[in-house]
């Protein structure tokens, strides 16, 4: 019943025959279909010519190998043809346009998709890897049958892989259980997934193998009548209620041992469901008689059944899950299943090809591929680089899902520790940009709110409303922290320009010009030299703090203008600098690309310099904060700036109240300090001698004036003693 290749067809040495391809492809492809899969191998074993693999076979083998899984799978011929020549692009000196002259264009993207990008120089391996696979993954959102090739080939390559180093054997097999294996069961193709783990299993830790291998085999006796126990007893009573159905009973393979023991902290002898049994039935609701059947024959085990044919996995699998205590006490598992719910369980979105005239038995496998493959797109376009997209796709490969409704009664699996905000972006990342609210089994609650399975949740959204950054500290899906760090990126970008231009333009004012004014052509001539798109990326640039305003603008003036040399505020000394006539306006207002130092924390009223921090922008600092160090020394990144007559919004300051120690001397200063309308971030408390106290609050102030009424009330508390505002080094 399971689609799996079969190695009846091997030659004595591993390797498959052309001949019995062809023979194996004329059972379900028409005879020219067949004849273009022959000459796609003789074009393939023309081009390999003389290449051989590390084990020393010719190099045509391997794709021969790799056609033949797919025919297994029965995938239509241009994906045979794809797979037969998947290597030539890469490893021979045919170009992509010769095959798609010679085999057409749809085969050519195919063999494109697999191929890797060779022609790049890349930093690391990582950052070549990691580009490649973002390639592979983005071809395949345009044609899915580009991840079966690669599937197939991961798989013949794991199958070979001893004759490899032990190194690139660790590297290869690290990234097919990282990468490959749960693609395939991602896309619901479950042979392929189990062989990748147990290959790559045995590879990346041999020895963890070989002693659950031996456990294994010490308990196969017993477990083996066990087993012949159960299967003849699950049979009896189906015949008994006069069910058609197919009962198989089977180990489960050694990754799966291993990760369960791994991931509930287990020894083998703790297992007590190594053993799985299936029952495949003909309808749904024989699944249902089926399970009121063996929890009479059998006890079930509280909390462990699993409904995934009302709710099916985020792949399409269905089937009903339920624990038992079988004979001598031993748990077992049994999986209850339609026969279409079978060939979609082993082969998912291949089902699709393989059952496609025979039902819909692949159409939900393959609408469920069609999201998860528009989300692999939104996460590239928000993706900063290809490492990063790689890891977001990490993420979401591994979900453990949770079960959650809209209100509308529209089912949503989402990775296990999910809260409201991923939900926000699994339903479109419009919402989850602009929630401001949730609703759980309509009761409000936060956002940050961990999901359970069955819940329902309503997402509230305002007009206006934005990613907030600390979102970062608790979504969990890939959707949701690629979009929150897009919206983010987006609005320092925007902020940088912004600001970059009043930076620019105050430099500009000292030759008696602006960025409107400076001539177009040595404009041009500047953001060619700087390798510079246009105009925007020049403002982001000096924003972020990547060039600085005083140079750009000496460039952007003609040589013969008055060179305003000691004027233009970098390098002068503290007292020269209040004769400069063209400070930059700190509003406060500026957003991500102004920050203001925590070691001295400034606020309006202060004297005021900031440092160019590259891809930062400007970090404010009081003037005489010590962390400024030798001025000298900084005279390129220094700029003097000063308050806007109209600072906005409150800015973060650190005081120090010393008091007796007395009982509720922390609630009596933290009284004064609201009365004065300032809100409190944060207090510490430090006990001196034992009749003092330190109480350290990071508060939120107006100006400096504002302090100045807060330290006036505290003064007139009994119990403070002292006051100092906090300057740390």
């Amino acid at each position: 019943m399971s689609p799996k290749p079969s190695k009846a067809t091997q030659i004595s040495d591993g390797r498959y025959l052309v001949s019995d391809l062809c023979a194996y492809l004329e059972g379900y492809l028409p005879p020219d279909q067949v004849a273009e899969c022959y000459r796609a191998y003789l074009f393939g074993a023309e081009a390999h010519e003389g290449q051989k693999r590390k084990s020393g076979e010719p190099y045509i083998y391997h794709p021969l190998a790799v056609a033949r899984i797919l025919a297994e799978m029965r995938m239509d011929h241009k994906c045979l043809i794809a797979a037969l020549l998947h290597d030539v692009i890469e490893d021979t000196q045919i170009p992509k346009e010769e095959v798609a002259a010679t085999f057409g264009d749809d085969v050519a993207e195919l063999v494109d998709g697999v191929s890797k990008l060779t022609q790049i120089d890349f930093k690391s391996r990582a950052e070549a890897q990691a580009a490649s696979l973002q390639k592979m993954l983005l071809a395949m959102t345009r044609d899915i049958r580009v991840i079966l090739i690669k599937l197939a080939d991961r798989l013949h390559n794991m199958r070979t892989l001893d004759a490899m180093s032990a190194e690139a054997c660790r590297r290869i097999s690290r990234e097919t259980l990282d990468i490959f294996a749960p693609i395939a069961n991602r896309l619901g193709i479950n042979w392929i997934r189990v062989e990748l783990e147990d290959l790559a299993f045995a590879h990346y830790w041999p020895w963890r193998r070989q002693v659950i291998q031996r456990a294994v085999q010490r308990t196969s006796g017993a477990r083996i009548e066990m087993v012949s126990m159960v299967e003849t007893a699950l049979k009896r009573a189906l015949l008994q209620e006069d069910i058609q159905g197919a009962v198989e009973g089977r180990r489960k393979h050694f990754y799966g041992i291993y990760r369960k023991m791994r991931d509930k902290s287990r020894g083998f002898s703790e297992l007590l469901d190594v053993f799985a049994f299936r029952v495949t039935v003909d309808r749904v609701d024989t699944c249902y008689r089926v399970l009121g059947l063996v929890h009479n024959l059998y006890k079930p085990v509280p909390g462990r059944f699993k409904d995934y044919v009302a709710i099916p996995k985020a792949n399409g699998y269905q089937a009903l899950h339920t624990a038992l205590v079988g004979p001598q006490g031993i748990q077992i598992e049994i999986q209850i299943r339609t026969e279409d719910m079978h060939r979609v369980a082993e082969s998912g979105i291949a089902a699709h090809w393989m059952y496609k005239n025979g039902g819909q038995a692949g159409s939900n496998p393959a609408a469920l591929a069609a999201d998860w493959l528009q989300n692999l797109l939104e996460m590239q376009r928000e993706a900063g680089n290809s490492v990063e997209f790689l890891e977001h796709v990490k993420v979401d490969l591994f979900p453990d899902e949770v079960y959650l409704f809209t209100p509308k009664g529209r089912i949503l699996s989402l990775k296990r520790g999910a809260t409201a905000v991923d939900f926000a972006y699994a339903i479109h990342s419009d919402v989850g940009n602009s929630c401001v609210a949730a609703r759980i089994d309509r009761r409000m609650a936060p956002l940050s709110t961990t999901l359970r399975n069955g819940q329902t949740v309503e997402i509230i959204t305002a007009p206006g409303a934005r990613p907030n950054p600390g979102w970062l500290n608790f979504v969990v899906t890939a959707k949701a922290r690629v979009n929150i760090r897009g919206h983010l990126k987006n609005i320092k970008l925007r902020e940088a320009r912004a600001f970059g231009r009043r930076l620019l333009n105050a430099e500009l004012a000292l030759f008696n010009n602006d960025i409107d004014r400076v001539d177009a052509i040595r404009l041009a001539a500047y953001l060619e030299e700087a390798k510079l798109k246009d105009v925007d990326d020049l403002f982001a640039e000096i924003g972020l703090g990547n060039r600085l305003a005083a140079l750009v603008a000496r460039r952007l003036i003609d040589a013969e203008s008055e060179d305003p040399a000691g004027e233009s505020g970098i390098g002068e000394s503290g007292a020269d600098k209040d004769l400069h006539p063209h400070r930059l306006a700190i509003r406060g207002t500026e957003g991500m690309v102004v920050s203001f130092a925590r070691c001295c924390r400034p606020i309006p009223g202060d004297d005021i310099t900031a440092l160019f921090s590259p891809g930062r922008g400007i970090v404010v600092h009081r003037s005489e904060c010590r962390n400024l160090g030798g001025l000298e020394g900084k005279k390129d990144k220094l700029l003097h700036i000063e308050w806007s007559s109209e600072p906005e919004g409150e800015f973060p300051t650190e005081i120090r109240v010393e008091t007796g120690n007395r009982r509720g001397a922390l609630a009596v200063v933290a009284g004064a300090i609201a009365e004065q309308g300032s809100n409190i971030e944060n207090v510490q408390s430090r006990e001196k001698d034992g009749m003092t106290t330190d109480l350290e609050f990071l508060i939120l102030v107006r100006s400096r004036a504002h302090l100045a009424c807060i330290i006036r009330r505290l003064r007139r508390v009994p119990l403070v003693t002292r006051i100092t505002r906090v300057t740390r080094s």
